[in-house]
């Protein structure tokens, strides 16, 4: 790499202010001090690498998680600049590190494409570190400085020679900033740099824990081709090979890769600058409405569409889509400092039109695959149709009925949504519990009987047919598919309430897998929870005990004492009566619940595929390599 090292140095690097805000509110850089916040310190800093890459002077990071909890990560890049910097008067290095909005990302000259358009990361870092020590390899030296909460404790040192370059950062979060007992996750972290190689095929990204011992390199010449194969591989594809675009226009590059699967979800996943915008932008909006487009055309000029049918819409033509676009552009716009949105108005145009040009010549080029695609898209048609008018009946049905909500739902009193919480309670015994020992007043209960059906085989044609999801959906208020409004949500809380056996457990997954595929803006929004009654009844001198594991029941014997003690083992919610119930796992004061929310959307998306879906291997494999994981529950 060498070779293609440019010119860089502290002309580069330009101050904007000062850097103290961070550690007063550190939420506002890095959006939490909690498990996201923590990780994403090592993300501000691989960002930096991956802004060498993509100017070409990287491509290799190495990351290592070390015993004590503090993690470094050294690129082969330029190294930052370390001559005095003639504003402020201090070395670059220290400047870059010490100073808020310092750095090469506010000058076009110094990296034509960056992620980290802030210029806030390595300084937030350092900020929020116990310590930091920063060593630079560049112009044959080694150069070496260490930081405390922002500031330096020694002066930058001259520690040897080199005939390499590039930057390490290794530093050690500070505890009295963040939350207590956090650590660096290894499954969080690999998902990341596994998400970034397939971004930037030249990098290779090495992920060391010496904590477990375990090492993982990732990188994937495939790029996001990959990416695409990696999102299907426990789906069935309908084409074989992934279909792939690159095209630079007006200086932005735009890379798509798409393959669809004989599933009805939709995978796609947008990136800007290695940025994933989690809430799409303007490139999706292009690549959405290409698509559309470029189908439609299709259809209507080798009349797989007839001239008096209508155009298919864009959910029919993405069912079962897996995509992946990566566009990679100047000043990118980014709404908020979580990014999750691409803000530049003219990405939309640029996407278009390099996907209909590319993605229509395909479809001429490949007629079988084309026709493959158009055919599911109109099975997919008749099923949005079909659903149509079983929405539609629903409501007719409704406005009928003296009341709009189903006969088995006990109803709350209160309509404040900041209070009422719906328990969907799994039989009828347990559901005749749950409603004598609930406070009517916010709590509502809808008992469903048996087994919901498994929504990730089906469409929501045949969905809207079962009548446990309708009861769902009208007690909700939401309604489903085009016609969802989260703002008419009749509950803050809806908590899943199952009996903590396997049973239970797969009705809990049923349930989870229904929310996430046709509800997830429920999830989304938090008013998603899952109950945690307890597993086990300890009686001793007429005092009633209750614990919800099998440590807390070690726990607890400790300190009542093992002796005249009486222990049970709840098998079902149905065992308890309407005081247990309550006192255990419905009074706010004392219950536990969890919040449903989806960590990352490629992980969750495989599990349910995994778990729901046709294929038995996958579903062996998985229940093989988790079953360490799980708890000796009863059948």
């Amino acid at each position: 790499m060498e070779d293609n090292k440019r010119h860089y140095g502290a002309q580069d690097i330009q101050v904007l202010e000062g850097l103290e805000p961070v550690r007063k509110r550190p939420g506002m850089y890095i959006g939490s001090t909690g498990t996201k916040g923590f990780h994403h310190l090592v993300y501000e800093v691989v960002d930096n690498s991956i802004d060498e890459a993509l100017a070409g002077v990287c491509d290799t990071i190495n990351v290592i998680i070390y015993k004590d909890g503090s993690v470094s990560i050294e690129d082969n890049g330029s190294g930052i600049p370390v001559e005095i910097h003639p504003q402020t008067g201090k070395s670059t290095l220290e400047t870059v590190l010490t100073i808020l909005h310092a750095g090469g990302k506010f000058n076009n000259g110094a990296y034509k494409v960056s992620g980290g358009l802030h210029g806030v990361g390595v300084s937030v870092v350092n900020a929020l570190s116990e310590k930091l020590i920063a060593t630079v390899k560049r112009e044959g030296k080694i150069y070496q400085q260490t930081f405390s909460e922002g500031k330096p404790v020694s002066e930058l040192e001259n520690i040897g020679k080199t005939n390499q370059t590039g930057t390490k950062i290794h530093f050690w979060p500070d505890e009295k900033i963040f939350d207590k007992g956090l650590f660096f996750e290894w499954e969080v972290l690999e998902l990341r740099f596994r998400e970034m190689a397939f971004l930037n095929h030249v990098v290779t990204i090495t992920l060391e824990d010496h904590r477990i011992n375990k090492k993982e390199i990732f990188h994937y010449e495939g790029g996001i081709k990959s990416f695409v194969e990696y999102i299907n591989r426990k789906k069935t594809p309908i084409h074989s090979k992934v279909i792939f675009f690159e095209e630079t226009k007006d200086g932005v590059n735009v890379q798509v890769a798409l393959q669809y699967n004989d599933g009805y979800s939709e995978t796609v996943l947008t990136f800007a600058n290695n940025i994933h915008t989690i809430e799409g932008g303007y490139h999706l909006i292009g690549f959405r409405s290409a698509l559309t487009r470029s189908i439609n055309d299709y259809a209507r000029k080798f009349n797989l569409i007839k001239e008096k049918e209508q155009n298919l819409m864009g959910e029919d033509v993405r069912e079962g889509l897996a995509a992946v676009i990566s566009v990679k552009l100047p000043n990118p716009q980014f709404e908020g400092q979580t990014k999750g949105k691409l803000g530049n108005s003219e990405i939309q145009g640029i996407v278009q039109s390099a996907f209909n040009d590319n993605f229509s010549s395909f479809l001429e080029e490949n007629p079988n695959v084309a026709k493959e695609i158009i055919l599911k898209s109109l099975k997919a048609a008749r099923a949005r149709e079909a659903a149509k008018k079983a929405r539609q009946t629903i409501r007719s049905s409704n406005m009928l009925e003296n009341t709009s909500l189903p006969g088995k739902l006990a109803d709350c009193t209160s309509s404040d949504i900041n209070e009422t919480e719906i328990y969907l309670v799994e039989g009828d015994s347990a559901g005749g519990s749950a409603k004598s020992g609930r406070d009517r007043n916010f709590q509502a209960i809808l008992p469903l009987r048996g087994k919901i059906m498994n929504v990730e085989k089906s469409r929501l044609d045949k969905i809207l047919g079962y009548e446990e999801i309708r009861s769902m959906i009208t007690a909700f208020g939401t309604g489903i598919g085009e016609d969802f409004n989260l703002n008419t949500l009749r509950y803050g809380k809806i908590i899943i309430m199952t009996d903590a056996d396997v049973d239970g457990a797969h009705i809990r997954t049923l349930l989870l897998t229904f929310f996430y595929r046709y509800m997830r803006p429920l999830i989304d929004a938090g008013h998603v929870y899952i109950a945690q009654p307890p597993l086990f009844h300890i009686v001793k001198n007429k005092k009633d005990y209750y614990a919800y594991g099998d440590d807390e029941l070690e726990d607890l014997l400790q300190k009542i004492g093992r002796t005249n003690y009486n222990v049970s083992r709840y098998k079902g919610l149905g065992e308890m009566d309407a005081e247990q119930l309550w006192e255990t796992t419905m009074d706010p004061e004392r219950r536990i619940l969890l919040k449903v929310h989806v960590e990352e959307d490629i992980t969750s998306d495989e599990t349910f595929t995994v778990l729901m879906g046709d294929k038995v291997e996958p579903r062996r494999q998985f229940i093989e390599e988790n079953a360490k994981y799980a708890e000796n529950i009863d059948a």
